[in-house]
């Protein structure tokens, strides 16, 4: 099949705009092209006419590509039999969505021209292969059962609260499912409980009350002494849980909106009490499943496991205006064994950041958060990093890999934020297959983020920053290739920075001090911190949890570079 037919059969036109999910978050007029037309989730992938730049058609990839996964899960659950409600689903509707897979191989098709030479890997990590959100659960029950009312005016805090509290009795009986229906269903925060699988419709919208005593206040983090934006108590995410297992919040691609505005403006008048919430926050829980779900408009951070373990983290939509103050997408803290994977984050904050505590509080608490494994995130973001490690990372960060990372326009694409005080480590971490489109540093490894907790912190409580590899990644539009700034009297080590091409519009592009390290074929030349010939000393971290000589590694300094995987997309259209 020709790239022209390929073309007529992928991108037809929609006619209505009930049958459109813009990329851009604007409800757009008939007649503009879409990509992808997934009609087994009702949603067309559509972006502006005539913007068939990196932004516009990287995004509609990635979405495209996250909602294919949503539709087949739609479809297996549909396929079911026995307990779950949505198993329930008449023969007409599992018709309909059968009917998508002509779609998906749309979707396919494309997608295997598009992404050539490009590997994607969609089975979970090694350290959450056994985690999966199509547990069986033999009860189930719906959320209007309890007498809500899904108008976005009703507040319905006391049917989530009281339907789960009947769901705990099922906990010891295989555990049960909250189906939550079409609707827009306004509540406040609400606790899980273990063995519970909360489950959406793809018209379901849970909606956070704009009154801040719908969100309780809680105690700070022990590994934070206080909130992190202000002295003291926190608000209590709008869906919250603390010593958990087998959890499963997922669903059709159904929505979570924290209706976060009135918070950053609270933020912004300095009329805050206490510290924003999440919008989902899992404290001391393990084998967790976040799945197939849009978080929107979340207060303050969207996803935020801490002190977690066996965390699986996949196909998410998590959107949120690029001004809206610390908005982050996925913040794993203090936890091990994470995979976050195939989801696209526009928002205000870090796309993805790993922490680990902060300063005195994170040193004295001494949970790290390690075995984090991040791949295929598409995002953008215009105030910070599409991927970052720390500030706060007290605690301890290491063996994390990141892999199929695509980000544009935004200010950072790789990020370490740490200070003299932080104390902990950042160690082990590989990031490879990385490719960036209009961001102003693509590397940015930062020894003087200097926000504190208090005036108790140790300031001679130095970090350790070793071993770091960056590989495989290419850039245009690039404003400056790296800033890599090291502590006086606390030298980074091991930074390895490999195959890197980066189309830089500075005269400067790299600025490095307080670092040593390790490169092959790195373009601009990088600076002579880095270039060392390889000693017997020299190590890069692999991945494996074991570094490898740099002595030992192939020189590819006639290498061919990486291709721009957007310029792929565009030459559809050329």
């Amino acid at each position: 099949m020709t790239v022209t037919a390929l073309r007529a059969l992928a991108f037809p036109r929609c006619t209505t705009s009930e049958d459109f999910r813009h990329v851009r978050g604007e409800p757009p007029s008939a007649g503009h092209l879409v990509p992808f037309p997934l009609s087994s989730c009702r949603r067309c992938v559509c972006y502006e006419p005539g913007a068939v730049g990196s932004e516009a058609i990287g995004i509609a990839v990635a979405v495209a590509t996250a909602a294919f996964f949503r539709c087949r899960r739609k479809r297996e659950r549909l396929g079911r039999t026995g307990g779950g409600r949505i198993a329930r689903a008449s023969s007409s509707t599992a018709r309909k969505v059968m009917a998508g897979s002509v779609s998906a191989l749309q979707v396919l098709l494309l997608y295997a021209i598009i992404s050539a030479g490009t590997q994607w890997i969609t089975s979970s990590s090694m350290y959450c292969n056994d985690l999966t959100a199509t547990v069986h659960r033999p009860h189930s029950v719906s959320l209007t059962d309890f007498g809500a009312v899904g108008d976005g005016v009703t507040l319905n805090t006391k049917a989530f609260r009281n339907a789960i509290f009947y769901l705990s009795s099922f906990a010891d009986k295989g555990g049960a499912e909250l189906f939550v229906p079409a609707g827009r269903w306004l509540t406040g925060s609400f606790n899980l409980i273990s063995h519970l699988t909360v489950s959406l419709d793809a018209d379901a919208v849970i909606i956070g009350s704009q009154d801040s005593s719908d969100w309780p206040v809680i105690d700070p983090l022990p590994s934070y002494g206080r909130g992190r934006e202000l002295p003291g108590k926190r608000h209590q995410s709008l869906i919250f849980g603390s010593n958990l297992t087998d959890v499963i919040i997922t669903g059709a691609n159904g929505t979570i909106d924290g209706e976060g505005e009135v918070w950053w403006n609270w933020f912004h008048n300095h009329t805050l009490n206490y510290t924003r919430p999440p919008l989902l926050e899992l404290m001391y829980s393990n084998r967790v499943v976040i799945s197939n779900l849009t978080f929107m408009n979340a207060p303050f951070w969207n996803i935020h496991p801490v002190y977690c373990s066996q965390v699986l983290v996949q196909h998410l939509t998590i959107l949120a205006p690029i001004s809206s103050p610390n908005t982050d997408g996925i913040d794993p803290d203090s936890s091990t064994n994470v995979c976050i994977e195939d989801c696209y984050i526009r928002n205000g904050d870090d796309i993805v950041v790993i922490k680990s505590g902060w300063d005195e509080y994170g040193i004295s608490f001494a949970h790290p958060s390690s075995n984090i494994s991040i791949r295929n995130i598409t995002g953008q973001t215009r105030n910070s990093a599409g991927i970052a490690l720390g500030s706060e990372m007290s605690g301890g960060i290491s063996e994390v890999r990141a892999e199929g990372l695509r980000f544009i326009n935004s200010v950072h694409g790789i990020r370490i934020k740490t200070a003299p005080g932080r104390g902990g480590y950042v160690k082990n971490v590989y990031i490879a297959d990385v490719s960036m489109d209009n961001v102003s540093i693509a590397i940015r490894i930062t020894g003087n983020y200097g926000e504190h907790p208090d005036d108790k912190y140790d300031k001679t409580a130095l970090p350790v920053i070793s071993n770091i590899t960056i590989k495989d990644v290419v850039g245009v539009n690039i404003g400056v290739a790296g800033m890599l700034q090291g502590i006086q009297g606390d030298i980074f080590s091991n930074i390895c920075l490999s195959n890197v091409s980066l189309s830089s519009k500075s005269t400067n592009p790299w600025n490095c001090s307080l670092v040593e390290g390790y490169s092959n074929s790195v373009y601009p030349e990088i600076c002579e911190q880095l270039r060392p010939n390889p000693g017997s000393g020299q190590v890069c971290y692999d991945g494996n949890n074991y570094p490898v000589p740099a002595a030992q590694q192939p020189h590819k300094s006639g290498a061919t570079r990486l291709q721009n995987p957007f310029l792929k997309f565009t030459s559809l259209y050329s």
